[in-house]
Parts: structure tokens; sequence; C-alpha cells
């Protein structure tokens, strides 16, 4: 697996301009909410494994696996991750657990909303989003905005540094020979 720091690169380097990335710290968490309130109407009764009444649903499953990978880049962002996540995902629980048509529109506010911002900051940046060319970027955008936060508050500068030496091989069109569809 790639370093965390190659794939920041890679987001990096379609988000140059600062009014993009302010845009994608309302989109991102925006989008990632709503899809976790479709993901909870998946629920798995797993009470019968000794473990009293319990439910897990998809978004629980969901959130979990982006975690791991999380913890695999990087442990200090991925900790400042569920710390920020667990509450999103207790809420989209929350809504899911309402009537369906509540879920739904709260599930597309957020989600057309979202997606209304990150849109705007790419044409602010004149560049099309980098999961274009490589969905695995739609995992990466919540952790850069966290990396993003960090290195605002002067946390994280090793890292910053070395996200910056990466982004100008990864800019869009650079012919370094590096796949952009690699993950």
């Amino acid at each position: 697996m790639k370093p965390l720091a190659e794939h920041m690169a890679f987001y990096a380097a379609y988000h140059r301009d600062a009014r993009n990335r302010m845009t994608h710290f309302i989109g991102v968490p925006a989008i990632a909410f709503s899809i976790l309130i479709p993901m909870s109407w998946a629920s798995f009764d797993i009470s019968g494994f000794g473990i009293g009444e319990f439910g897990i649903s998809g978004a629980m499953i969901f959130t979990a696996a982006v975690f791991v990978l999380y913890f695999m880049l990087d442990v200090p962002l991925a900790i400042a991750m569920v710390l920020f996540f667990v509450p999103v995902l207790a809420v989209a629980e929350w809504v899911g657990g309402m009537a369906s048509q509540t879920g739904w529109w709260v599930f597309g506010i957020f989600f057309v909303g979202g997606w209304v911002f990150q849109l705007v900051g790419h044409v602010f940046e004149g560049r099309k989003p980098a999961l274009v060319d490589n969905l695995f970027q739609i995992l990466i955008a919540p952790i850069f905005l966290m990396a993003e936060a960090a290195f605002a508050m002067g946390y994280r500068s090793t890292l910053h540094d070395d996200v910056e030496a990466l982004v100008p091989q990864h800019a869009p069109g650079a012919s370094d020979g590096i796949s952009a569809s690699a993950s």
C-alpha cells in the first residue's frame, strides 16, 4: 500500500485553490454523512452471538472498514477521524431510524448539497475532481481534510512537506509514468 503522503499528494494536486479546499470542508462531510443514512437501513441482528441484544448496520461495517484503512495509513490522523466520525455515524444511524421519508429527505439534502459545494469548489479550481481519475480518492478526501486541519494548527509539518514535495508529479497531465488509476 502506498504511504499516506502519496495518496494525499495525488488528492492535493487537484485541490490547490484555497476556495476549493474550503468548499470541501463542507461538501465532503455532508456527502459522507448522507451515504451513511441508507447504509444504516441494512441492519443485522447479532444478538445470537452471546453479546446481548445488539444490531450492526451496513453503515457501522463500512465506517469500521474505512477506519481500518485510515489506521493502516496514519495512526494519529485515524484517531482524529474516529473522534470526528463516530458522532457523524451516530447521527446518521439516528436519522436512519426515523420514518423512511424523513431519512430520504435528509439523505437527499446532504448528498446533493455536498456535491454542489464540491463542484463549486472545482469551478474555482478550474480542474476536475480527483475521483474522476482515481475513485479511491473518495476515501482519501476525509483524511486529507483532517490532515489539512492538522497542518493549519501547526501539526504534522513533516507530512505536509512530504505531500507538497510529491504534488508536482501528481498534477493532472504530469507525465512521470505514475499511473493515476493506481491505488
